[in-house]
């Protein structure tokens, strides 16, 4: 059973060794705008694995240029996804495991307190806050960063499988499902930097995968299994999932949702980043919504 604790001890503030006994598993499609950042930081840990779909611009060179080993993945749809696939075939250097985005970064300060977690026999993995750089500003409001369980000990930890019979209209890549550790779980003081410099049409178009993806768990359901259930008393994933099964059963959700980050949770504080980040969240929940009446719509007509 999945449990929460905070790290316990302060983080000692004592130089890092040259490589962190860490494995990072970077998943990547023409990340060749972020990879280099995100690998700058990542090159404090012992073995980096950037897993690519076939990327059509310079992501692999950029890769080979940190000395990251580079896999292939070719999706064929189902089960499992980018990552779990990595966890489950690459072979692993180090007993723990950072998953990493292309567009997050590891600034030092985090990996110090990572360097020292690790250490720790009690835990077998971390959460880790991801604050968000959206449109050159950084989001403090708006509810819109949120904590996720990026480092955990191989072998340990795994994701949760919500749908099983998936193709790649809904993307390669595990979008809302978490990762599930056995054991004691601990949480990380320093936040991971989420910075993406693409454009608003990219960001746009992933996220038609992703709401494709949830239509599909939310409408119908699926062949899950070990998944994370929801619920108010659990950690802030369960929380957000047992909020989210019941906020999309409310007509008009998708403006209370605009409301509740832009207004109630302060987002307007972020200025025009805030309004457009808040807009978003909302419009993808209009999406989704959408896309779960057409799947219900398309089940009645071929029942009759």
């Amino acid at each position: 059973m999945q449990r929460s604790a905070e790290t316990p001890g302060a983080v000692s503030h004592m130089a890092l060794p040259s490589r962190i006994p860490v494995t990072v598993i970077i998943p990547t499609r023409n990340e060749a705008r972020h990879l280099g950042r995100c690998l700058e930081g990542a090159r404090l840990c012992a073995e980096i694995y950037v897993v690519d779909s076939q990327s059509t611009d310079e992501t692999v060179e950029i890769a080979r240029k940190f000395d990251a080993k580079v896999v292939q993945f070719h999706y064929g749809g189902g089960w499992p996804k980018k990552r779990q696939w990595a966890l489950d075939s690459l072979s692993f250097e180090n007993d723990w495991v950072l998953l990493l985005d292309a567009d997050e970064i590891l600034t030092p300060e985090l990996a110090n307190e990572l360097e020292h977690a690790i250490r720790n026999p009690r835990f077998q993995g971390y959460y880790v806050f991801l604050r968000l750089n959206f449109l050159g500003r950084v989001l403090r409001f708006g509810d819109s960063g949120f904590s996720k369980l990026s480092l955990f000990r191989h072998g340990k930890g795994h994701f949760e499988c919500r749908l099983r019979d998936q193709d790649d209209s809904m993307g390669d890549i595990e979008v809302h499902e978490h990762v599930v550790v056995d054991g004691l779980t601990g949480s990380l003081k320093h936040a991971l930097l989420h910075e993406n410099v693409e454009t608003l049409s990219r960001y746009i178009a992933k996220h038609n995968e992703y709401s494709n993806w949830e239509s599909r768990v939310l409408g119908q359901g699926g062949e899950g299994d070990r998944e994370l259930p929801p619920t108010l008393l659990g950690t802030q994933a369960q929380r957000r999932r047992w909020l989210k099964r019941w906020f999309y059963g409310i007509p008009g959700s998708p403006m209370f949702l605009f409301l509740y980050r832009y207004v109630f949770r302060l987002g307007f504080l972020d200025g025009v980043p805030g309004l457009i980040y808040c807009g978003f969240q909302s419009t993808q929940m209009f999406h989704t919504k959408a896309k779960i009446f057409e799947l219900k719509s398309k089940k009645n007509r071929s029942s009759v």
